[in-house]
């Protein structure tokens, strides 16, 4: 009984064995296989650079690839339509279905750069693009003096012929730089107090509005325009509702506002 035991244990333990190689054998070959698979989805990029940009799309399709135009630039070397240079580098293994990233020459430059300072931003578009250009960056930036929309520099330079990148970039003026506040808060004070500081302040009381009806003493500012917390600029007018007793007279009109200092 107790050999039979063993026998069968024994036996056991082959199946164990057996079926542990097999499964082995089964991971081996499916690395293998995927390994294989991999490999066999992948290509070796060839030298592109100097090839005309429609041959070199042919190519690429014919492995699987997609070449993608980042940018078009000006070359004394590569006549118009060839490729300057490419990314992924030739004699990389890429995989099928991959982009192939690259530049491609306008051949040499054969624009003189427009001056374009003073023209507004359309008008400069416009003309830089029926001058052969593109446009590239518009900056807007406050400038002294000049009015909105104004062109006050550009990149490249008016007149220069040595230009790389047929993109042309803008600094737009947006105006002078108008300071601006937080709108305190007047309510509860009186006046006659409040209006000669708003006056000061380079601001000016527009309307005053007397309240009857009310237990704020007379002269109150029960309400402002703009209201406290909001944005306000030099110039901005107010516009107050005053407390009123009911037998008194209606505040005088505020003095006419002064030059802010």
């Amino acid at each position: 009984m107790a050999m039979r035991l063993v026998e069968r244990i024994r036996f056991l333990f082959r199946i164990f064995l057996l079926f542990t190689f097999l499964a082995a054998v089964a991971t081996i070959s499916a690395i293998t296989t995927i390994k294989l698979t991999i490999q066999g989805n992948q290509e070796t990029l060839p030298d592109w650079v100097g090839v005309n940009l429609d041959t070199a799309t042919a190519s690429a399709a014919d492995m699987g690839l997609e070449v993608k135009v980042e940018d078009k630039l000006f070359s004394d070397k590569y006549p118009a339509d060839e490729i300057i240079s490419q990314e992924p580098q030739p004699g990389i293994k890429v995989k099928v279905g991959q982009h192939v990233h690259v530049l491609v020459s306008l051949g040499p430059p054969r624009i003189v750069v427009p001056d374009l300072l003073g023209s507004s931003a359309r008008v400069a578009q416009i003309l830089a693009v029926q001058k052969g250009l593109t446009v590239g960056d518009i900056a807007e930036v406050h400038w002294p003096g000049l009015e909105t929309d104004q062109v006050v520099a550009q990149d490249p330079p008016p007149s220069t012929t040595e230009i790389r990148s047929p993109a042309i970039n803008f600094l737009v003026s947006v105006g002078e730089n108008t300071l601006a506040y937080v709108c305190p808060d007047f309510l509860g004070k009186k006046l006659d107090s409040v209006a000669p500081l708003v006056q000061r302040a380079g601001f000016s009381v527009n309307k005053v509005t007397p309240v009857t009806g009310t237990t704020a003493p007379p002269g109150t500012i029960l309400s402002q325009t703009p209201v406290p917390g909001s944005r306000i600029s030099a110039g901005d007018s107010f516009t107050f509702q005053v407390a009123q007793g009911n037998n008194a007279a209606a505040p005088p009109p505020a003095p006419a506002p002064s030059a802010p200092h």
